[in-house]
């Protein structure tokens, strides 16, 4: 290759740098341009959604379509400034986009399990659910994902097509709470006694509601117990409080009262002679 090969490559190179440099500068300037705007509209979409008290999670969900949507708008702007033919480059995206749909179906069911949840909302932020073995907060309802913050302080990550598609226990939904504590007390206990103690500990607790009325019932014999079962109802906010102080505190009322927790027992009979003494037992019975 001659030096005048060279300097005619060359300037070549520079006629292409020189005739595609605007392009290049638009498309630089759409990009930032772009992505300012993005930034801009989306903000004030949120500002009015705050404003107007939509709910938190499809303000979010919105927020993302809209966000997603107008950058694949700007990516179609800047290619057009660099020269690319939106119609041929179309069906590059749509072939892409197939085979990308194809490879991500578990990704799809998520985003249309999350339209789900934003639609039907069988839970929002801030309510307390029970989902694939994890109870915790609902703290964010994203495109693809919940995150729910568990008793611990453990973030867990659900995909939306996983509580889309299974049960979901909301303990939110509702403003008051029933509660079933089941209390052992022995066999020759006086179950009046114990269940005047029961009652009246309820009757005391403000938290506890007395409409609808407190129950205490017999709900089984067992092997070394006779099992009462405790019903009551409480306020959402108070309902774990009244919870935990009734464990407690009906322990040490019917140990005042002298009603001992019971502990298995079993009678065991000694025969001085073996089996043929109890045999005898038997034939005078």
């Amino acid at each position: 290759m001659t030096i005048q090969d060279v300097e005619k490559y060359a300037n070549l190179l520079i006629e292409k740098v020189v005739a595609y440099l605007p392009s290049v500068i638009g498309a630089i300037l759409a990009i930032v341009i772009g992505l300012w705007l993005i930034k801009l509209i989306t903000n004030k979409i949120r500002k009015i959604m705050e404003k107007r008290e939509v709910d938190i999670a499809i303000r979010d969900f919105s927020i993302s379509i809209i966000n997603i949507g107008l950058k694949i708008l700007l990516f179609i702007v800047v290619i057009t400034k660099l020269g690319f033919e939106t119609t041929s480059f179309a069906a590059i995206i749509g072939a892409a986009g197939l085979a990308v749909g194809l490879a991500l179906q578990g990704s799809l069911s998520n985003f249309a399990g999350g339209v789900l949840i934003i639609l039907l909302k069988p839970f929002r932020i801030g309510d307390r659910i029970d989902a694939q073995g994890v109870s915790g907060t609902v703290n964010q309802i994203s495109l693809f994902y919940t995150h729910v913050i568990t008793f611990n302080n453990q973030r867990v990550v659900i995909p939306n097509g996983e509580l889309s598609n299974n049960k979901v226990t909301n303990y939110s939904s509702e403003s008051l709470r029933k509660d079933a504590v089941t209390v052992a007390i022995p066999y020759h206990a006086d179950i009046k006694k114990a269940r005047k103690v029961l009652m009246d500990l309820m009757e005391k607790d403000d938290r506890i509601l007395k409409d609808p009325e407190p129950q205490v019932f017999v709900a089984s014999l067992g092997e070394s117990s006779v099992n009462l079962s405790v019903r009551f109802w409480a306020d959402l906010d108070s309902f774990w409080g009244a919870h935990f102080d009734f464990m407690e505190n009906s322990k040490v009322e019917l140990e005042a009262a002298g009603i001992m927790h019971p502990f298995p027992q079993r009678d065991v009979n000694l025969y001085q002679n073996g089996p043929s003494d109890y045999l005898k037992e038997l034939q005078n019975q």
